[in-house]
Formats: structure tokens, sequence, C-alpha cells
């Protein structure tokens, strides 16, 4: 499988300018002409640039390690009904565990996410993964139509409906109410609002997330670890101000920046952005920060 050193650097830009929406699937195609040599033509490289979930899953949907089922909870604010993925160790039973929030990207909640939910589930978690897009509907299987969906839902609708899952959380039958919230992208924004809207949340992992602005810094009781790539210039615009903020208000937090990766860099599904070593370092360091901040559940047989 081809690596992101593979194609140059600004393709990689165009690639995530049209994964968020800057451009459309036109734009890219016209911009990625020029990187197509040698029999490849535009089309193809979207394709290989592009993440394939289902193919891609760690552990298995039906892994007799785990229990999952999906679940609905409330969000009053948030268009009332959503539907989320709930996996927990099997050998776990009759006992309450800490939780952990799994946040998607802007591409809902696909298999991917809900693979990122069974590993930390394997690490012996509560992890629900909520459909922020079951405000119009839920995830859609293709990716297109998944990321066309979230341009058009309410973005005020769905952080009100990820933060109404840290209470559903707190309460949940199985859970000892220690609550974290791991979330990727467009996730990894959606956690740092968490952590400034939910004092009641105890640790907040944020992939390359867009901060908070400044001013809301102070609202925050979470601690943070926060997960950045170094070509990720977007991104990367708003650590200074984030961490100058986080720095003066006293908060708890860790910032890593993994040199020479580029956003998306923990996606394992096959996109060519995803670098095994940088994922593999901050996947641990999540784990072990999930474990000391809210406690250490038994792992699953």
């Amino acid at each position: 499988m081809k690596k992101s050193t593979d194609y140059h650097q600004d393709l990689l830009i165009l690639f995530d300018a049209y994964v968020h929406g800057a451009i459309d699937r036109r734009g890219f195609l016209d911009g990625a002409a020029k990187y197509a040599i040698g029999g490849v033509t535009a089309a193809m490289l979207l394709d290989e640039l592009s993440p394939k979930f289902a193919e891609a899953q760690v552990v298995p949907p039906d892994d007799k390690r785990l229990t999952t089922s999906t679940l609905e909870y409330d969000s009053p604010q948030g268009s009332g009904k959503m539907k989320g993925y709930l996996a927990r160790p099997a050998s776990a039973k009759d006992k309450k565990l800490p939780g952990v929030l799994v946040v998607h990207e802007n591409r809902g909640l696909n298999p991917h996410i809900e693979d990122v939910a069974r590993r930390l589930a394997l690490e012996g978690f509560l992890a629900f993964a909520p459909d922020l897009l079951s405000i119009s509907g839920g995830t859609p299987p293709n990716e297109d139509q998944a990321r066309e969906l979230h341009t058009k839902t309410d973005q005020k609708d769905m952080n009100a409906a990820a933060t109404a899952a840290v209470p559903f959380m707190i309460s949940h039958a199985e859970s000892n109410s220690n609550v974290g919230a791991v979330g990727f992208c467009f996730g990894g924004g959606v956690v740092n609002r968490l952590a400034v809207e939910r004092p009641d949340l105890k640790a907040a992992v944020a992939y390359y997330g867009i901060q908070p602005p400044a001013d809301q810094v102070p609202a925050i009781r979470a601690a943070l670890l926060l997960h950045y790539a170094g070509l990720d210039e977007r991104i990367n615009a708003g650590i200074a101000a984030y961490e100058q903020a986080l720095k003066a208000n006293g908060k708890r937090y860790t910032i890593y920046v993994y040199d020479g990766v580029n956003h998306a860099f923990n996606n394992d599904t096959g996109g060519t952005r995803y670098n095994k070593e940088a994922a593999d370092l901050a996947w641990g360091r999540t784990v072990a920060f999930f474990k000391e901040q809210l406690g250490v559940p038994p792992r699953a047989a």
C-alpha cells in the first residue's frame, strides 16, 4: 500500500480541502490532474487517497469478547432521539465500567468509528459512538453521501447531541460515572467543545480538532490530551492561542505534534494519509491517558 510520502504534499493538501468541503469532487479532480502521470488518472488518485472503512476493521463486529448494540438516547436541544453504537467487554458482565464517547469525523458513524469503539471496549471501557447524523436520518453507507449530509446537518444540533451523550453515559446502568471522550477531525473539534460545555467530563482526547475560542477555556474541567499532525497547517494554526489560554488558566493538558505526518494520520482505513508509527504511538498514549484519568478497567478476556 502506498504511503503519504509517495504523493506530492500539495496533492494531500488538495485532498484535505475536498474531504472538508472547501472544494467539491470536480474541484479535486481538476486540481489533481497535474499529478496524474504514468497512466494514473485523477479519479484513480482520489480512490487511492480515500479510506476503505469497512475493509480495514481491526476488531470484527462479531468478536466474541465483546457485547455490542445500537441504542437511542435523548437530545432535547439536538432534535430529539439520537442513535449510537455501544460496545463493552463481554467478560465484564454486571461490572460498572468507565465510559468513553467516540465522536466521528465528518462522515458520520461508519464502520471505522464503530471499530474504534470496539478497540476501546477490548481495553475494558464502556464505549459509545453516537451517530450525530441521526438528526438527518442517520449516516448513509456511502462516504460521499455521508459527507454531503454532514454539510447539510445543523452544526449546533450536532454539538447539542454530542453534549447530551455525556450525561447519557454518566447515568448509563453499566457506567461507573467516570466518562471521557475521544474525537477525530470534526469529532476532535466536538470533543474540545465538550470539554468546555460539560464540567462533568473527566477526560478529553482530540485528534487534530478545531480549538475552542480562548475566552471559553476557563470553563474546561477535563484533563486534555491533544494530538496534532505536523503537516496540518489548517488545524495547527490554532494551537498557539489554545495552549496559551490553557496555560494561563492552569488547565491540565498535554499536546503532541507528530512531525512529518498529515491530518487524519490516525485513520487506518486504507487512506494514504495514515501513518502507522504516529497512529500507534498516539493510540497507546490515548488508552493510557483514559486509564489514568478514568480508572483502569479490566481488559476483555
